[in-house]
């Protein structure tokens, strides 16, 4: 599991560090203090929560659920504009079957 950050001084303690260490999640942040470079992040984030995340849940068992329930329709259910109205878990199959293809046709 990878969790990405922008460098906010909440991200950077140690005692957050340590969280994500000892439960194993690699930690990955942005390279600077630029706003863009977290928009797709930033974008995702607000999705979930506008969209998916619309009750506050009891506890965090059901917050966990309700995350993965979220993820599951974003990635596998939604159509997406931007990818020319295929999921996308469709747009990253048909981009493997593409890399496959080419690498037999380069052999």
């Amino acid at each position: 599991l990878v969790h990405h950050s922008d460098r906010g001084i909440q991200y950077c303690s140690n005692d957050y560090q340590e969280i994500h260490r000892r439960h194993g999640i690699k930690c990955s942040m942005t390279d600077g203090y630029d706003c863009y470079q977290n928009a797709l992040a930033e974008r995702v984030n607000g999705i979930l929560k506008m969209e998916f995340l619309l009750h506050r849940p009891a506890d965090l068992s059901q917050a966990s659920r309700m995350v993965q329930q979220a993820v599951q329709i974003y990635n596998q259910e939604r159509p997406h504009q931007s990818l020319q109205l295929k999921t996308p878990d469709e747009a990253h199959r048909a981009s493997l079957a593409g890399l496959i293809g080419s690498a037999i046709c380069a052999s």
